[in-house]
């Protein structure tokens, strides 16, 4: 992280943006969008049902691929470099656990809740409109991706105060704790297989722990060299239990419910961080690429959360059309993925246009109380309900309604941020901008 000082008799100052996490933000979410246009193959047979296949995944040699390229755990450690520091400078701004909460629920479920309602109302108007169930279930199922994610990042986020507190006390106590319980709902997940989904909220602490070891890097990881021996390791290991057969090899298998072989992923992919920070900083810091960066990062949620919700709508639209529909897996299936690629693109730049004001952190105009304690806690129950359903059972057009609803009180119960909490220290007569200026940054948080 970026060297700061502190002034004599002032304030700790707010440390600087990283743009290196910036740039692995970007990066990773451009890889989300990228593989997730290879992966949806939805399937009109002759007796007229529908189904969806996962082209992509289904493919042998993409599994050695995606060891690689499953960037989930790096977007963890990302919010735990970035939540912990966010949380460090609402402290000195006199703020507590449940300010945090309030921020990051109201930062995350507010382009969440435009989303299921524009769902629910759409998806209503086509089925009253005579469109074949089959098909209105496929655009349905495509918001059940992003609200898994927006599940396990809420609940490792709301967690994170009180896991400061231990990283605090005890850092590397508080990570193996937290893997030896997703070591022990692993070796019981076969005699409780609905118990493997506590590591939906282990697991992914557990990886978010990472990103505080790697915020206060000169204290606690080694120096440089060392990072190379721990990405080789974590992933020998990984190597081994799975050629051991106690854990699939396919790390998009692993991922809902996850297990300990994403750790591992997360244990090497926070050492390569640090391994290749001096490069990706150099790219960071070129012009063209900062400015992207900008904008991505001020729109990032939108994106993520919208991205497969159209792709599923423009794939279940073409099933009604007589474009044609390559086989999934064949040459022309593959040539046509670029012009998929471009036709989300397409779809998601007036989207962003739209709604993506709404991820700016909406504050009060003049000095608010925080809200209640019991008021956050509610909202959060609110949102987990839906979402934890939708990603144990699959999202459904009532589902769509309950869960736009519950997101929408969510917010209602959280109000707006109280300007003194986005106040830069110093300055809390709220004369300035309680948000930072364009650009907007990805890890510009309150």
């Amino acid at each position: 992280m970026l060297a700061q000082q502190r002034p004599a008799g002032g304030p700790a100052p707010m440390p600087d943006r990283d743009p290196v996490i910036d740039l692995v933000r970007f990066f990773c979410l451009a890889l989300v969008v990228v593989a997730h246009t290879m992966m949806v193959s939805p399937v009109l047979h002759p007796d007229g049902t529908v189904t969806s296949e996962n082209t992509l995944g289904d493919q042998h040699w993409f599994e050695p691929v995606v060891w690689v390229f499953q960037i989930m755990p790096l977007f963890f450690v990302a919010g735990g470099i970035t939540g912990l520091q966010s949380w460090r400078r609402l402290r000195a701004r006199g703020g507590n656990a449940f300010d945090f909460m309030q921020g990051r629920l109201l930062r995350l479920i507010r382009p969440a809740a435009v989303l299921l309602a524009v769902m629910f109302v759409g998806l209503s108007a086509a089925r009253l409109a005579g469109v074949d169930p089959q098909v209105i279930e496929l655009l349905t199922s495509g918001a059940g991706m992003p609200l898994w994610f927006l599940a396990a990042y809420l609940a490792a986020q709301l967690n994170l105060p009180w896991l400061a507190a231990l990283h605090a006390r005890a850092p590397w106590l508080t990570f193996a704790g937290l893997t030896a319980l997703v070591v022990t709902v692993d070796c019981l997940r076969g005699v409780l297989p609905l118990l493997a989904y506590l590591n939906m909220l282990f697991l992914w602490c557990a990886v978010q722990q990472l990103g505080f070891i790697v915020a206060d890097g000169p204290r606690l990881l080694p120096g440089r060299p060392a990072h190379l021996g721990i990405m080789v390791a974590s992933n020998m290991l990984l190597g081994v239990i799975v050629l051991l057969g106690l854990y699939s090899g396919n790390m998009l298998v692993n991922l809902n419910p996850p297990n300990v072989t994403l750790l591992l992923l997360g244990i090497s992919q926070a050492a390569a961080l640090q391994l290749f920070r001096p490069g990706l900083s150099r790219i960071a810091s070129v012009a063209g690429v900062r400015r992207m960066m900008g904008l991505a990062g001020r729109r990032s949620m939108t994106v993520y959360l919208w991205h497969l919700p159209l792709l599923a709508a423009m794939s279940g639209v073409l099933l009604l059309t007589d474009f044609p529909q390559p086989a999934g897996g064949s040459a022309a299936w593959w040539w046509g993925r670029p012009l998929v690629l471009l036709g989300v693109i397409a779809l998601l730049l007036p989207v962003v246009a739209l709604f993506g004001r709404l991820e700016e952190r909406p504050t009060a105009a003049g000095p608010s109380p925080s809200r209640p304690a019991a008021a956050v806690l509610l909202a959060a129950v609110a949102v987990f309900v839906p979402a934890v359903n939708a990603a144990l059972t699959g999202l459904t057009p009532g589902l769509l309604g309950g869960g736009a609803a519950c997101f929408a009180l969510a917010v209602v119960l959280l109000g707006r941020i109280p300007v003194r909490l986005t106040t830069p220290p110093g300055r809390q007569d709220g004369s300035e901008p309680p948000l930072p200026r364009p650009p907007l940054s990805a890890n510009v948080e309150p």
